[in-house]
């Protein structure tokens, strides 16, 4: 697997979200957004929580498919049972997280959490990137029945590039 085209999706997102939040004014970062109830900063603290969430998914993909076939399959049936609860969870999540980090705070932990996950796709062999497991679909319309390693690191730029376009930043509509 090519894993420059990941890498470098991801320090696209990663000087993209430096570049709307240097470029927003307060108000435009408390404005709505396009098709979620969030403001503008909300969204963007939420598309941060993407790349924080991908590291924990990359260990339950290691650990998980590893597991008999069945294993993943009922673990993601279970997360499903609790899609509307995590729908909760999430969107309340993110109403604070912004106020809680700052902006320059959002923009330091978006800078290591990417540059860990772009080191550690890079140390990660084919092997280990073509190892998968059954995920919860309803969480994420992203996320499919199976998915590898490898989807997983893809998956934090789909993510974020997703909610990008739900932004009404000057930067984001431009």
């Amino acid at each position: 697997m090519d894993r420059q085209p990941i890498v470098a999706e991801m320090e696209r997102a990663r000087l993209d979200f430096h570049h709307l939040l240097d470029t927003a004014t307060s108000a435009d970062l408390r404005a709505g957004t396009n098709g979620t109830r969030w403001t503008n900063e909300q969204l963007l603290f939420h598309m941060l929580f993407g790349y924080l969430v991908v590291r924990t998914l990359l260990v339950l993909v290691h650990l998980l498919s590893r597991a008999p076939r069945g294993v993943s399959r009922r673990f993601a049936a279970a997360l499903n049972a609790g899609t509307r609860p995590f729908h909760v969870v999430n969107y309340v999540g993110s109403l604070g997280g912004a106020r809680m980090l700052g902006h320059a705070g959002m923009e330091r932990l978006l800078d290591h959490v990417i540059a860990r996950l772009q080191a550690r796709l890079l140390r990660e062999s084919d092997v280990a990137l073509g190892r998968g497991m059954h995920f919860p679909v309803g969480w994420d319309p992203y996320f499919t029945d199976v998915m590898t390693v490898g989807d997983v690191y893809h998956y934090a730029t789909q993510h974020y590039d997703h909610h990008r376009r739900q932004l009404t930043l000057p930067a984001a509509t431009a």
